[in-house]
């Protein structure tokens, strides 16, 4: 889903304005929202996602995305989460590992397979055309410093990691962030810190 599919979402539901949540790409998709109808969004959080990422962890998420299955087992799938991720979760014990994959995966045709469409890596292992860059950090500015801004992210994340944050917060000012501790790319927000900073965040609107 694309901000002008978000956009025409929103007329159909009526909702005048929301606060958006958005993870790694969810955020990318809020930043863009902002470029195209701003009046929309009331808020935002940013769940490891800014206007710019570390080539390194671009090149790690490279290595495995959309090639996710399918798998026989519930297990298989969890091992497979295990293996690709152990780095952002070092303290993940096996029922964390089974919660993910229940997130991440369904059953289909006898198949556990993901949510994610296998033709994300596409677009990803494309290089960027030569205006991304000036375009992200201009809706992440129109955003951020217009809007209440929540940045969430890792404290080991090599995605957002802690120079861009600071290079992000001096761009935007006013922007919030909330590191999650011993987590990388992404926080899941079921960490205490992540919904504390939700729920504070969340508690100044109306």
């Amino acid at each position: 889903m694309y901000a002008r599919d978000i956009a025409a979402l929103l007329d159909q539901v009526k909702i005048d304005r929301a606060i958006f949540l958005g993870t790694s790409m969810g955020g990318l998709i809020t930043m863009a929202l902002a470029g195209r109808r701003l009046r929309s969004i009331a808020g935002a959080i940013l769940n490891e996602a800014g206007p710019e990422v570390d080539p390194r962890g671009i090149a790690r998420i490279l290595s495995y995305v959309g090639d996710a299955g399918p798998f026989s087992t519930w297990g298989e799938a969890a091992d497979y989460l295990r293996e690709i991720n152990s780095v952002a979760f070092p303290a993940f014990d096996e029922r964390d590992w089974s919660e993910l994959a229940d997130r991440l995966f369904h059953e289909e045709g006898g198949k556990i397979v993901a949510y994610c469409d296998p033709a994300i890596a596409a677009p990803l292992s494309k290089p960027p055309p030569r205006l991304a860059k000036p375009i992200a950090h201009w809706l992440f500015r129109r955003l951020a410093r217009r809007l209440p801004t929540l940045l969430i992210r890792g404290a080991i994340s090599d995605v957002v990691t802690a120079p861009i944050a600071e290079r992000m917060k001096k761009a935007a000012p006013h922007l919030e962030e909330a590191v999650v501790p011993g987590v990388g790319h992404a926080p899941t927000l079921s960490e205490p810190e992540a919904l504390a900073a939700i729920r504070d965040f969340l508690a100044r609107f109306p």
